[in-house]
């Protein structure tokens, strides 16, 4: 109880709760489509399943993640991994959203599986972002994601829809994970120490870095990317 009235506890459950945000918003969408073959009084039921699903394995996978990352090296990858997520959420999404083989099914239980298989797919991003950010505590990750069920589920459109008007909050987003990849690296085993030695406020530091080098890469990447974009959809159909 103690932990909770810390500064650093209130840090990282902003933070999961940003993560849970930014790259769960899909989850809203892909229960709606998993939901609208259902009859219109199971709908209910199969958004609240469909939730109750996705967030129970998303716990089951980040529980094994906080512990494998306290393996030698495994934060290293991680870390590499987060960056290039971080990346990815600032580059344009396709015109489909990611979402065209989400497949609507007319039994609640069809529903539900289509959304937790959907979901299962699409949480690596999630997990290692929520297993960095919650520094190997498990209770902190059960909080925040509690207090983010809500903001999921009711809020995801609007956080959507602020995305494509205020690009800058897709660039919050990736820099926020830049910085969690950061800290990630110099806190794994294989490199804490030397960190520590080297590194003045090895976390800070590592993680300015980590932030300034997805936000740098994926505005570069966006840009070499529109172009090609473009030319695309300006070839003529025969």
């Amino acid at each position: 109880m103690e932990e909770m009235l810390t500064a650093a506890f209130w840090v990282s459950v902003a933070q999961i709760i940003a993560i849970d945000i930014l790259l769960g918003g899909d989850n809203a969408v892909v229960i709606a489509l998993a939901c609208r073959r259902l009859p219109e009084h199971q709908r209910a039921r199969g958004i609240f399943w469909g939730v109750v699903g996705a967030i129970g394995l998303r716990l089951v996978l980040i529980f094994f993640a906080l512990h494998l990352l306290e393996l030698p090296w495994l934060k290293v990858v991680g870390a590499m991994l987060l960056v290039w997520i971080g990346v990815k959420l600032m580059l344009p999404e396709d015109e489909d959203g990611g979402h065209g083989a989400i497949d609507a099914s007319a039994t609640l239980f069809g529903a539900v599986r289509t959304v937790v298989v959907a979901d299962a797919v699409m949480s690596v991003d999630n997990v290692l972002a929520v297993a960095g950010a919650a520094h190997g505590d498990m209770n902190l990750v059960v909080f925040g994601i509690l207090v983010s069920i809500p903001i999921i589920v009711w809020g995801s459109r609007l956080v959507l829809a602020l995305m494509d008007r205020f690009p800058f909050v897709i660039t919050l987003g990736g820099a926020l994970l830049g910085w969690i990849a950061g800290g990630m690296l110099v806190s794994d085993l294989a490199t804490a120490a030397w960190s520590a030695a080297h590194l003045p406020h090895a976390h800070v530091s590592a993680g300015a870095v980590g932030a300034l080098l997805v936000v740098v890469f994926g505005r570069w990447l966006g840009r070499r990317r529109a172009p090609a974009a473009r030319r695309v959809r300006e070839i003529p159909l025969e």
